[in-house]
């Protein structure tokens, strides 16, 4: 029941946010641990772009967007299954080409996790998680409005708090950017 009202309050507040300002995306993620036990995830999010360009050179530029998520990890080990609501904030950063074309990007940002034992085996201690991924992929489309990419990223408390096992994903990423 917990975990009902986690996500209806993510919700909510993925809802607000859109009323707050204009929503310049939206995503959706799948990714897996690849780890023993395997932990999956989704995640959809609402991006805003900060309408900055920094280093321009050959059609190529540094930019960002701010990006607010809500996602549901599931796990499955001897202990039985162990499901977490994670909802994100993240600063973006890209380097990309103006329209269509590839980029690569980095970010390090916030995640607040509904549950801390998402296995037996990764009991972190903190709700609280910094949550940084290095991702490339590709924006297409007539305007450049869908974007697919790739993630790896790693979540822990910064060693805030111990334990503080962390935990990787690898993550495909669907976005379309509204013109």
């Amino acid at each position: 029941m917990k975990s009902v009202k986690a996500l209806v309050l993510g919700g909510a507040l993925l809802l607000w946010a859109t009323a707050v300002g204009a929503v310049d995306g939206v995503s959706l993620e799948i990714g897996s641990t690849f780890q023993s036990p395997e932990t999956t995830l989704w995640r959809v999010g609402a991006q805003w772009d900060w309408n900055k360009k920094w280093f321009e050179s050959d059609g190529w530029f540094l930019g960002g967007y701010w990006d607010a998520s809500l996602g549901r990890w599931h796990s499955a080990d001897n202990g039985g299954n162990h499901d977490v609501t994670d909802f994100g904030f993240t600063p973006v950063f890209r380097y990309q080409k103006a329209g269509s074309g590839p980029y690569l990007e980095a970010a390090i940002g916030f995640h607040y996790l509904t549950h801390t034992d998402i296995t037996q085996e990764r009991q972190s201690s903190t709700h609280f998680q910094f949550g940084e991924h290095l991702g490339a992929g590709f924006r297409f489309g007539k305007n450049g409005e869908y974007d697919l990419g790739y993630r790896f990223q790693h979540l822990s408390n910064g060693g805030i708090d111990h334990p503080n096992p962390g935990i990787n994903f690898h993550q495909v990423r669907l976005e379309y950017h509204f013109q």
